[in-house]
């Protein structure tokens, strides 16, 4: 399984969050227990779920196809480039092997945006 989520960081305010929300135009990731939390404005997030037998879904090209031509708009609400981040959340067993093609590497080194890996083993966690 590979989880796949864009990070942004809205500084613990509601408001900044929801603007994220209206700029972007696409409903972020929320957890009910979450949503409990005294810091749950604080990293909106939106959240894609990679099981063994679907398709590869290409998450630097896509998270970068929701940002890129918002960056404009998003700074204007506070949220620079280094608020934002890629996470590949990879869940393998016996081996943790991945690859990445040389264009969208360069996209994203283009971008500015950081790219996060974490790997742990099935049943882990």
């Amino acid at each position: 399984m590979k989880y796949y989520r864009l990070h942004i960081d809205s500084k613990g305010s509601k408001n900044i969050y929801n603007k994220i929300t209206k700029v972007l135009g696409i409903k972020p990731f929320e957890d009910e227990e979450e949503k409990k939390s005294d810091d749950f404005y604080s990293l909106w997030t939106y959240s894609f779920d990679e099981k063994e037998e679907d398709p590869y879904y290409d998450f630097i090209n896509n998270f970068l196809d929701i940002i890129e031509p918002k960056f404009a708009e998003l700074e204007k609400i506070g949220i620079l480039k280094n608020d934002i981040s890629f996470w590949m959340i990879y869940e393998y067993e016996k081996q943790c092997g991945m690859e990445f093609h040389p264009q969208e590497m360069k996209r994203l080194g283009e971008s500015g945006i950081v790219l996060c890996i974490d790997c742990f083993e099935e049943n882990a966690i």
